[in-house]
């Protein structure tokens, strides 16, 4: 944990792979987290937040509102499950969680400046499901600064 709030991504090398619980997003994840492995190379999971996003434990006290730290805690404890929950204990690579309190885009473009390569899934949880292709992996395509791959379902 830092002690500012990331708002950007900046690494150097890898792979990197936007994540937001969706099934598209997991699938990108273990695509992402196999190349990683293959170019034996760092994997660089990227969690864009925003307080309305944000999955608070149902636990969590009616009416309080977390501070900014805290969404960041929790926004990292969840995608730590959701990685192990995905790709084990030992995924065979080092893996670095970025949680980022920004838009998706602009979280997952600032990562591709530094990375070898940029996983995204074909489409997340909003938008329309009969897309092709959703609003965040068309930013990536048009305006990434690394190669992308978009991970599909299998037809």
């Amino acid at each position: 944990m830092t002690d500012q709030t990331q708002e950007r991504v900046i690494i150097d090398g890898g792979v990197a792979v936007g994540v937001d619980n969706s099934a598209s997003s997991m699938r990108a994840l273990t695509f992402a987290a196999q190349e990683a492995v293959r170019r034996g190379t760092v994997l660089h999971i990227i969690r864009a937040w925003s307080m309305r996003t944000t999955p608070l434990p149902k636990d969590w006290p009616t009416g309080t509102v977390p501070s900014v730290e805290q969404y960041e805690e929790l926004v990292c404890a969840d995608t730590e499950q959701l990685v192990t929950g995905r790709l084990g204990t030992d995924p065979g690579c080092e893996i670095r969680i970025h949680a980022v309190h920004s838009p998706p885009p602009q979280a997952l473009l600032s990562a591709s400046r530094g990375a070898d390569l940029l996983v995204v899934g074909h489409r997340g949880r909003g938008g329309f499901s009969g897309l092709m292709l959703g609003a965040v992996a068309e930013q990536c395509v048009r305006h990434a600064a690394c190669p992308v791959t978009v991970v599909r379902p299998s037809v």
